[in-house]
């Protein structure tokens, strides 16, 4: 029996990372609804104040996931291994990131209309983070929390499979109804970030699986 070993059940474990997680989820649930808000907003001039909020939220997740590698670097004994929470906390970043991602692409582009895939699209990435909220929560006890968290993670991957899906169908509709170059090549790229950050959303659900089974 190693020393590594005997620590983990001797030395008390730094809890500090479960409040920055659970922060952490919060602002991604929030930029969720407002980026949902935003796909309800046809006014050019009315978008921009909710992509504003959108980057807002994007920046405090880059700040709490400096924070949460900071903690990682002094942290001695950590609540699960140290390479899964600096992926948890780079998946979570990556979701956000995306979702900020397809906000400033329809700033910049400022397509004429934000088609209803869009809109379908924003529906899935709340759902997400409503589940990677869920997920990631329930993390402080996970071992009572484990069926649950393993039917989210579950949803989430249903949810991925749903984003391929309104992919697939949202570029064929896209190509066969969009007589406008230039409105096609902007709200393809929109298509493409936000499938992205679907995708990134199961990457979230895979750390979590991860660490279930360490943690087993």
């Amino acid at each position: 029996m190693n020393l590594d070993y005997l620590l983990k059940f001797f030395v008390p474990k730094d809890t500090a990372f479960f409040p920055l997680f659970e922060h952490d989820v919060k602002v991604l649930v929030k930029a969720a609804e407002l980026f949902k808000t935003l796909m309800d907003t046809q006014s050019i001039e009315q978008r921009e104040p909710i992509i504003k909020q959108i980057k807002a939220m994007e920046l405090e997740g880059d700040e709490i996931t400096h924070e949460i590698f900071g903690q990682l670097n002094k942290s001695f004994i950590t609540p699960f291994d140290r390479e899964d929470i600096h992926e948890l906390a780079s998946s979570l970043d990556d979701v956000l990131d995306h979702m900020n991602g397809a906000s400033q692409r329809i700033r910049l582009y400022k397509p004429k209309v934000l088609l209803p895939v869009l809109k379908e699209f924003s529906e899935l990435i709340y759902q997400a983070a409503k589940e990677i909220e869920f997920s990631v929560n329930g993390l402080r006890n996970a071992g009572k929390n484990r069926e649950k968290i393993i039917q989210s993670c579950i949803v989430l991957n249903t949810i991925e499979n749903k984003g391929d899906d309104l992919y697939q169908m949202g570029i064929s509709k896209l190509f066969d109804e969009e007589k406008d170059t230039i409105e096609l090549i902007k709200t393809k790229e929109i298509i493409a970030t936000l499938e992205k950050a679907v995708d990134k959303a199961e990457d979230v659900s895979d750390v979590i699986k991860t660490i279930l089974i360490k943690m087993a």
